[in-house]
């Protein structure tokens, strides 16, 4: 995957209570791709991750959330954890930073419970997803057709049900990332 994203500046949206796991291994494979990955917070300072059933460990943000802009960066990513995304979608601006990559037809990719972040920001109508089992109501009633497969991918959105298919997951978000801006159907 070496050099498939040279060039390329990747925003991860998080705050306190991310999955660990589903930041780190993204992470990486963006990076050993040759993107430049920045974590972006409405959290001053520093975020701290979630392993499974306690905290993990803390993450320096890179760019407040105050003054990151969709315009800065070619995709997002947006890890799960049950606390980041449900404490996001309550931030205005964190909301308005997700559907500015859907209006200007940048790739994302979410896993686990961050597609409740795509909910939140109405960009999830006619839109075939996948998540962790526990949120699909909220993605049915928001308008997507929700699966459960291990990968899914549409219009330059990825998304993944949980840490067993970031392997998965991290294949489709480079190859999505690559191909750039995608076409979107609006509905």
């Amino acid at each position: 995957m070496a050099g498939k994203l040279d060039g390329k500046k990747v925003a991860i949206l998080v705050t306190d209570g991310f999955e660990q796991v589903e930041m780190t291994e993204p992470r990486k494979a963006l990076d050993d791709a040759g993107a430049e990955t920045v974590l972006v917070s409405p959290k001053d300072g520093k975020v701290k991750g979630w392993q499974h059933t306690d905290w993990g460990d803390e993450f320096p943000v890179d760019r407040p959330l105050a003054s990151a802009r969709a315009d800065d960066f070619d995709a997002l990513l947006l890890p799960g954890g049950v606390m980041n995304p449900d404490h996001l979608r309550q931030d205005a601006s964190a909301v308005s930073f997700v559907r500015d990559f859907f209006e200007a037809r940048k790739p994302v990719a979410a896993i686990c419970h961050g597609p409740w972040m795509l909910v939140e920001a109405g960009v999830v109508k006619g839109r075939k997803v996948t998540s962790f089992p526990s949120i699909q109501t909220d993605l049915k009633n928001a308008g997507a057709n929700w699966v459960d497969q291990e990968v899914v991918t549409d219009q330059g959105l990825v998304t993944s049900r949980n840490p067993d298919d970031i392997p998965a997951f991290n294949r489709k978000m480079v190859e999505e990332f690559a191909e750039g801006r995608h076409d979107r159907q609006h509905a």
